[in-house]
């Protein structure tokens, strides 16, 4: 399974238990899950979101009940997450991405899913509890 953080969020951790240099906050109140029809390279680039038919990231609480003590270096949702039903075909989505913005940018980490969805009307995609692992890895 591949799952990770950017190198730059990477670098941003280590820097911050080693060194204490911190350049960007480490909590933000909320995070965006996206979905990805490529795999992620990385740097977090190559995550290719669908495009339209309903399909939005979808905000997610940053906090404890949402994402619970890392567990053996990984860190894992604590509560299921819903995205909106499709309207029409989003393609094959086999990634999950964390972002820090609605929109926009790279995802900050990401995780293959468990088993690739094509969701179309009326499907909803729902990451289940446990179902988006992340963790620190060698890049």
């Amino acid at each position: 399974m591949s799952k990770g953080f950017a190198i730059g969020i990477t670098e941003e951790l280590l820097d911050a238990m080693l060194g204490n240099s911190l350049t960007v906050p480490l909590a933000i109140p909320t995070v965006y899950i996206g979905l990805s029809t490529t795999t992620p390279d990385t740097g977090g680039g190559n995550f290719t979101e669908p495009v339209g038919n309903g399909y939005a990231r979808v905000a997610v609480t940053n906090d404890a009940t949402q994402w619970p003590a890392a567990t053996a270096g990984v860190k894992s949702n604590g509560a299921d997450i819903d995205f909106p039903a499709a309207s029409g075909p989003w393609g094959a989505v086999t990634h999950v991405g964390i972002f820090v913005a609605a929109s926009g940018g790279s995802p900050a980490a990401w995780s293959d899913l468990d088993t690739p969805q094509s969701p179309d009307t009326p499907d909803q995609v729902q990451l289940a509890i446990n179902a988006l692992d992340v963790k620190i890895s060698n890049q």
